[in-house]
């Protein structure tokens, strides 16, 4: 049967295509793990350079709501009454939204 394989030449030629798909399928395979890779690599790089952002926002608003809360309180404390009246008239007027 090996003598029929070397002398046919169809059967030559398929044994040929069917290596050379292997082949293909093989570089194809190793490609897209490479590109895979890559990405993966490209996306931790983004996710990495988003989370220091993210982190930098984070505590200037943070610093911000600080400052706000020292600043009210250093009102109130000039300012009761003011303070108190406010929070009354604010309290009334929110009543009335809500109530309807």
């Amino acid at each position: 049967m090996a003598d029929e394989t070397l002398n046919n030449p169809v059967a030559t030629k398929f044994e040929s295509g069917k290596a050379h798909a292997i082949h293909a399928a093989e570089d194809l395979r190793a490609a897209a793990e490479a590109k895979a890779q890559e990405l993966r690599a490209a996306a931790e790089a983004k996710a990495h350079e988003l989370r220091g952002k993210a982190e930098q926002v984070y505590g200037d608003y943070r610093t911000r709501a600080h400052s706000f809360h020292e600043e009210g309180e250093q009102y109130v404390r000039e300012n009761p009454t003011k303070a108190v009246l406010a929070a009354l008239g604010i309290g009334f007027v929110l009543g009335l939204v809500f109530r309807r």
